[in-house]
């Protein structure tokens, strides 16, 4: 199948529509929310996204974001600890998750709480809103999004990741991936607006589902957002030797960070590891397992930091780790967040070959190097040649920049996100 003709709206047409990005999540953990919105507020669209707040430090850190923003974030659940009536919400909350889960592990029975906490409040906020568009991020949102369908609705979907093939086998096990499926082969057919975040990723939904490949619209970041960067050395020890930044929300299994630590023996010197993310609760034994204890002391965990902070310390290091593991599909085809600010932070980036990074390595030249996921000798190969050789180290970190400002910038993606969104409301008065 092939996308239809692409038309646009005149800009002062567009501030006459009203579109509703649903996602029920905080919005400091989801960036590309931030980036989309904003591009769509700039364009001059009525933006509002629908989201839920679960932690109070991750509340104020909204709050903060939504200071200078064009459009508004309204807050449809919020369990954050504080009142009696919250903590009893969340606590009900976590109980009704745990039968939920039991009855379809047990039963097969399917509840929108399978698919998050704020599902039902998300709907019931998103049928109240009248709006050109409805735009889902999530998988409590497909489902929102598919009772707005039955509504008459027009929607679409940002398969930011392939939801129904997320996650490790055994957290699997517990998902109703065959409804997530439906779902999104439901969007993905009716949607009037349809992106994703690779090409590999558009070209097997469109397969999977025998639907029109999705627009690809890459997980990168503004280029103007290096003119923050505070040149602060906060990490690093010694600027001597070689220095290897990682960060995600989470440290533990499942992201590649075994391959990184193994192959710290088979380096030719010494070299600092700075690991950013907030400890899951298998990452002391992962840890240990795959790190020898001679080389511990090289290995430095940071914690989170803030939105705004990061590509900062970012920029201090060397080289950029993205050892993505090939255990589903989503994670296989996606180009995640990290390996662009690496890029936008100028670091050399070793890179597991994923379809998803191989096809971005395919641009970036010397800027991204890429090892099979496993073979630590590979990596250590990639590590080793920047040891022995800094002016070839110091040429992938302006290769990085160069790609990065020339090509993978949201400067340059906020425009597909803009024609998508006119695209579906321009076919909306036909197909909605």
């Amino acid at each position: 199948m092939s996308n239809p003709p692409r038309r646009s709206i005149e800009p002062r047409e567009r501030a006459r529509h009203r579109i509703v990005v649903l996602t029920g999540n905080h919005l400091c953990h989801n960036p590309r929310v931030i980036k989309e919105a904003d591009a769509l507020a700039a364009a001059g669209y009525e933006v509002e996204v629908l989201g839920a707040w679960i932690d109070e430090s991750l509340a104020q850190r909204d709050r903060e974001l939504m200071a200078r923003r064009g459009w508004k974030f309204t807050v449809v659940a919020d369990t954050c600890r504080g009142s009696v009536a919250r903590r009893f919400r969340r606590a009900t909350g976590s109980l009704e998750g745990r039968w939920r889960r039991r009855a379809y592990l047990r039963r097969g029975r399917l509840h929108p709480h399978l698919l998050g906490r704020a599902a039902i409040a998300l709907a019931h906020a998103a049928l109240k809103r009248d709006a050109s568009l409805f735009i889902a991020h999530s998988e409590q949102a497909l489902w929102v999004a598919q009772q707005l369908l039955e509504q008459g609705k027009c929607v679409g979907v940002d398969m930011e990741d392939w939801f129904s093939e997320d996650l490790l086998p055994e957290a699997r096990r517990t998902r109703p991936v065959a409804w997530l499926a439906e779902l999104e082969r439901e969007l993905l057919a009716r949607g009037t607006y349809r992106i994703c975040t690779s090409a590999v990723m558009s070209d097997a939904l469109a397969g999977a589902y025998a639907v029109a490949p999705p627009d690809v619209v890459y997980n990168v970041f503004p280029w103007a957002d290096r003119a923050a960067i505070d040149g602060l050395t906060k990490d690093r020890r010694d600027r001597a030797r070689v220095s290897i930044h990682w960060f995600s929300q989470t440290l533990g299994r499942g992201r590649g960070l075994g391959d990184l630590l193994r192959t710290l023996p088979l380096l030719k010197e010494p070299v600092e590891v700075h690991l950013r993310g907030t400890p899951a609760s298998d990452w002391e034994s992962t840890f240990h397992e795959a790190c020898d204890p001679a080389f511990r002391p090289w290995v430095t965990v940071h914690p989170l930091v803030s939105n705004e902070e990061l590509l900062s310390r970012i920029a201090e290091h060397d080289v950029g780790f993205a050892g993505e593991e090939t255990y589903c599909r989503s994670r296989e085809l996606t180009v995640t967040n990290k390996l662009f600010q690496y890029l936008l932070g100028g670091l050399a980036i070793a890179a597991s070959n994923t379809l998803g990074q191989c096809e971005i390595a395919a641009d970036a030249g010397e800027a991204v190097q890429i090892y099979a996921s496993g073979d630590v000798q590979a990596l250590a190969g990639v590590v080793n040649r920047w040891i022995d050789d800094r002016s070839s180290l110091a040429r992938a970190r302006q290769a990085a920049l160069t790609i990065a400002q020339q090509r993978y910038s949201w400067e340059r993606e906020a425009p597909q996100v803009v024609s998508a969104a006119d695209q579906a409301i321009f076919a909306r008065a036909t197909t909605c």
